[in-house]
């Protein structure tokens, strides 16, 4: 306000200076007051230099304001997310690995279930005797158990991973709506991103082990076909 006032009285003074010109009126080129020389054309000069100068410094005023504003925009944008679901999110992934990881008889390993086939699948062993056959005929029945049941361990896990999952997003969608700036707001997205294909790594594994168990229940079944044929050729044959 002080500023205001002093920019206003200086520029009345140029002014009156300016309308007493126009007017014909020509005051002394010098007048002395009390001892003092007072000069109109000299104090006009002051008068105009004293206002520009407080319009410099106005502007000045007004720049540091605006980088001031930027500089706060700019630490918002840069400023990290307050919440983090990575932790928990990578407990669900650990999870589920530890699951798949604990798979019965025939773990999910190529040359596991290669070895699995060659040794109690094949049509070779229908060559075995009669008492082999009833070993491997137990033996894929426990295969075909387990997997239904490494099946359903997967499916349940899973699905105790989905209350940890529904926490986060409400977490994220929150974090996300009130991002004071960019990086936050990016950081929400890439958590939400993250957590979806979490997702999609569970629901890749539940299908995984179901048709892990499906898979071998009908290798099993095509199994004791062939059996059951080559026991009944045998019957015939005695």
């Amino acid at each position: 306000m002080k500023t205001q006032g002093l920019r206003e009285a200086l520029l009345s003074g140029v002014m009156i200076a300016g309308t007493a010109a126009g007017m014909g009126i020509a005051p002394p080129v010098h007048a002395q007051f009390g001892g003092i020389v007072y000069d109109p054309s000299n104090y006009a000069q002051n008068v105009l230099t004293a206002a520009r100068s407080l319009e410099q410094i106005n502007n000045q005023i007004r720049q540091i304001q605006n980088q001031a504003t930027s500089l706060i925009n700019e630490a918002k944008n840069l400023a990290s997310l307050p919440v983090s679901t990575l932790s928990t999110l990578q407990q669900q992934v650990q999870q589920t690995r530890t699951l798949l990881a604990q798979a019965q008889r025939i773990a999910y390993s190529v040359q596991d279930i290669q070895s699995a086939f060659t040794q109690r699948y094949k049509g070779a062993n229908l060559n075995a005797s009669q008492s082999q056959m009833v070993s491997n005929a137990n033996a894929r029945w426990q295969d075909s158990v387990g997997a239904l049941e490494d099946a359903m361990r997967v499916q349940a896990g899973v699905v105790s991973n989905l209350d940890g999952t529904r926490t986060s997003i409400d977490t994220l969608v929150s974090a996300s709506q009130s991002a004071s700036g960019a990086l936050q707001a990016t950081q929400a997205g890439n958590q939400l991103l993250a957590l979806q294909s979490q997702q999609l790594a569970d629901l890749t594994a539940a299908i995984a082990a179901q048709g892990r168990a499906q898979s071998l229940e009908a290798a099993r079944n095509a199994a004791e076909e062939a059996e059951a044929r080559e026991r009944l050729r045998r019957f015939f044959k005695k």
